[in-house]
């Protein structure tokens, strides 16, 4: 299958130059240029997340560079099956999907890129004997999650941007905590600045000639369509149990996640309502209740990973609904303020004996505007992160300390360091690190 830009100025691709590019070369975001359509029968005999999202990927991959390798790419990637937990009854579930080595469900797509790209350089597009430079920006969870996949994988270095004072202390602490090939950087400004730099960067041919750069944001395909298996697999293993569609509620800064959810129920899985919760950062709910899209500087919430006022992927929807009307046919989406945020930690362990991160509450404040309007159906809260990484917000609430699992324990007592830099500085920067 080949990729097309969303801005219609670049050449089609393939799927696996897509993704080894991260941006296309007229600054649109790659989409497949088709979206296969799957039975329930096509599932058959597919029980764990990477069976599924073997069976859901396959068809972008097909006569693609990328073919042979991608069973075990999946099979590596996408090895934690995220647990669906009750939330505090019957018709309301917890779709974890913190159990990766960063605790945040970035994990699953970042090992999938990484497994993508190793085996890229070893074959049709190899980069030569110069190492491909992942440029990441982050508002937390991201950079963390991509310098994990890709620590110390030969023929890779990783520079993260990320906003400096606006990440979480223990985010802080991951993003600076692995050295070797991995290059820290806190940039003056908030997340969208460290986005725009990004994309620029990508678009920059005289740097991309002297340093190979690839993307690891949710602008890159390579995070996209993974993140697809989850939502695959949680309404499959759904549906198989209780004959019904799966409705979420998703926590949502860039988009990328909330997407991907989309393009699931685009291919046929037994996928129901989709909802959007966005923190004080409201451009998206705005745009659904029928305001015109209107992206500003992001500010500063306690759901911090989430703090996008300019959201990558709604490039990738407007792409594929031009009608702003179909479109808010399709999904919806609603804010959470900070105090609410705090309510519904506070309200998640009393009703539910659940202890959820400050993102996670945003949907889980969401869901229980839904019920309390009546809406009726199965569905998920999705869960981004483990609370542990946010004891600042999480812990004074419930009163006690969260036990941090045992890989972000390690992380954690590791050695950090992150550079500050400007923005303007940041291209030199680039052609200097030697990770």
């Amino acid at each position: 299958m080949k990729a097309i830009s969303t801005r219609h100025r670049a050449p089609t691709v393939a799927i696996a130059e897509a993704i080894s590019a991260g941006l296309a070369p007229d600054g649109g975001l790659y989409l497949p240029e088709r979206w296969p359509h799957f039975t329930l029968e096509d599932f058959d005999g597919a029980s764990t997340l990477a069976q599924v999202g073997l069976r859901l990927l396959r068809p972008f991959f097909d006569a693609d560079a990328l073919e042979a390798a991608l069973p075990g790419i999946c099979e590596q990637a996408l090895s934690i099956d995220p647990p669906l937990t009750a939330f505090g009854n019957d018709r309301d579930f917890l779709l974890e999907l913190f159990h990766g080595p960063t605790a945040a469900f970035k994990d699953y797509a970042a090992g999938f890129l990484a497994g993508c790209l190793s085996a890229l350089s070893h074959g049709a597009l190899s980069f030569g004997n110069r190492p491909l430079t992942i440029l990441v920006a982050t508002s937390g969870d991201t950079g963390a999650a991509v310098a994990a996949a890709f620590h110390n994988r030969p023929g890779f270095r990783v520079v993260i941007l990320y906003p400096d004072g606006r990440v979480a202390p223990r985010q802080a602490h991951q993003l600076g905590s692995f050295g070797g090939n991995v290059l820290a950087l806190r940039v003056d400004g908030n997340f969208d600045d460290c986005q725009r730099l990004a994309k620029a960067l990508l678009l920059d041919a005289d740097l991309r000639r002297e340093v190979p750069l690839g993307s690891a944001n949710s602008i890159s395909l390579g995070r996209l369509l993974p993140q697809a298996a989850y939502y695959a697999h949680a309404a499959l293993r759904h549906w198989r149990d209780a004959g019904a569609e799966l409705n979420f509620a998703i926590p949502t800064g860039n988009l990328g996640n909330a997407l991907a959810c989309a393009l699931a129920r685009r291919m046929g899985l037994p996928i129901g309502r989709i909802v959007l919760a966005s923190n004080a950062n409201a451009v998206l709910p705005e745009f659904f209740a029928g305001a015109d899209y209107t992206p500003r500087p992001g500010i500063a919430t306690l759901a911090n990973a989430m703090d996008v006022g300019a959201p990558s992927n709604f490039e990738r929807l407007q792409f594929l609904h031009p009608d702003p009307d179909e479109l808010r046919q399709l999904l919806r989406a609603e804010s959470v303020s900070d105090a609410q945020i705090r309510a519904a930690i506070l309200r998640s362990l009393e009703a539910r004996g659940q202890v959820i991160c400050p993102h996670t509450a945003c949907a889980a404040e969401v869901l229980d505007r839904l019920r309390a309007r009546g809406e009726t159906g199965d569905w998920a809260v999705v869960a981004t992160a483990h609370p542990a990484k946010f004891p600042d917000v999480v812990e004074p609430l419930i009163g006690h300390a969260i036990p941090l699992p045992a890989s972000l324990k390690a992380m954690l007592a590791r050695p950090s360091h992150a550079e500050r830099i400007s923005v303007q500085e940041v291209k030199e920067r680039l052609r200097t690190f030697g990770g």
